[in-house]
């Protein structure tokens, strides 16, 4: 089986696609959750939670700072909590993992005493935190980002005042996370008021407010615009995590090419992350609509754009323009990765992506070598065209690693045949 660093050719499979496959916890519920355990006072224990790159960049940087963090099996963290973090001696090294960085930003300036280096990777250092950083100093934190991007410096005092942020949500909806999860860590109530354009992925907020609420946090959302949080502190929590929606569509989308049938574990309906809306338009293949609006399940798109190549009509996907911001510019990658397998089958018109959906692609033999731009949505998207068209190689497929470990094996145990092709 190829899941290699260098390239791995996906073999169509000859028939339909049949059996079980669970997906892994969910990456955006699993961070939130360490992250509130690490500041809560207690022992708490994370089950179902996902073991990846992203995961364990956030649990590094709690022990980082002198949290005791367990991992008796490969679904489970249990996390020794005080109620504080500790200065780490070196800067907090985060990789790519944006829900790492921004909620780690915030927490630190209310958590630690002394100075923390928040860092990532050099496509970390292209990705925006300035928005955070200004919200950030309304509030009388110390904080500096040269660039508007990471690295940050928080001189944290230690705890702060409380009172009332403002933050423009539209560019991502994890600052605003990162300030609710922060304002129950201040001396008096937090107000988290939402300025500018509509949040993107309002969904997410929800996840990070249920979250909360485990945790012990009291959290009031008295007007669309507003929530206000209690300066209750955390308590510790035994939480378990629901599996990862994002995942999920790529095995709902190798369902609805292949005629298959996909056990997941969970039905589409249970889920509360906000991709789970992506079901309701993978089950209408190949019948999507004429537009779909994808501000509100942003990290589905590269999954619904790649079905949307073989759909019977063209689909346009609005509401993306936060997709430029993420491990990459995602809407030019999914445009220029589409063209690569046929001139033209994807299209940027502004901050649109058109997709010039040609069902006479299956079946046909068009060698292509997908650059996946160290982004996993990409790569694990692009494989879903390499079961219906001979020639698709996914190139750096090791990238998954970074919310899905096992992507690569869990297509290999529904029968496709995955070759080394470096």
């Amino acid at each position: 089986m190829g899941n290699g660093n260098g390239a791995t050719l996906i073999i169509p499979p000859q028939g339909p696609l049949k059996g079980r496959v669970a997906p892994p916890g969910s990456k955006s519920i699993t961070n939130r959750a360490l992250l509130l355990a690490g500041l809560a006072m207690g022992t708490s224990r994370l089950t179902g939670a996902l073991k990846s790159d992203d995961t364990r960049y956030m649990a590094q940087a709690l022990r980082d700072m002198g949290v005791d963090v367990d991992e008796p099996d490969d679904t489970t963290f249990v996390v020794h909590g005080t109620g504080r973090l500790n200065a780490p001696a070196q800067p907090l090294f985060l990789g790519n993992a944006g829900t790492a960085t921004r909620f780690l930003t915030a927490a630190v300036a209310a958590a630690v005493d002394g100075t923390v280096v928040v860092d990532g990777d050099a496509h970390m250092r292209k990705r925006p935190i300035a928005p955070l950083v200004a919200a950030l100093k309304t509030l009388g934190v110390d904080i500096t980002a040269a660039t508007g991007c990471p690295p940050v410096t928080v001189n944290g005092q230690g705890g702060y005042a409380g009172g009332r942020v403002e933050i423009d949500g539209g560019l991502s909806s994890q600052y605003v996370s990162a300030l609710l999860m922060m304002g129950a860590l201040g001396r008096a109530p937090t107000d988290v008021v939402l300025t500018g354009a509509d949040i993107g992925a309002k969904g997410y907020v929800d996840l990070t407010t249920a979250a909360m609420a485990a945790f012990g946090a009291q959290v009031s959302h008295p007007r669309d615009t507003v929530w206000t949080v209690a300066a209750t502190g955390y308590r510790a929590a035994d939480f378990p995590v629901e599996p990862d929606a994002s995942a999920a569509t790529y095995l709902w989308a190798a369902e609805a090419l292949t005629g298959g049938a996909i056990d997941l574990g969970t039905p589409a309906t249970a889920f509360t992350q906000p991709d789970a809306r992506a079901y309701d338009f993978i089950r209408l293949f190949p019948h999507l609509p004429a537009v779909i609006d994808g501000s509100q399940m942003q990290d589905a798109i590269p999954t619904l754009a790649v079905l949307a190549a073989f759909n019977a009509t063209p689909v346009r996907f609005t509401g993306i323009a936060n997709l430029r911001v993420k491990e990459c510019d995602r809407v030019a990658a999914l445009a220029t990765e589409l063209s690569r397998i046929r001139p033209g089958l994807g299209l940027e018109e502004g901050d649109d992506l058109l997709v010039a959906s040609d069902p006479g692609l299956v079946g046909q033999s068009l060698p292509t070598r997908i650059e996946t731009y160290a982004d996993h949505r990409i790569a694990m998207s692009f494989a879903l065209a390499g079961l219906k068209i001979h020639g698709i190689t996914i190139l750096d497929p090791a990238c998954v690693a970074k919310t899905y470990p096992g992507y690569w094996q869990a297509l290999d145990s529904l029968g496709v045949e995955l070759v080394d092709a470096a």
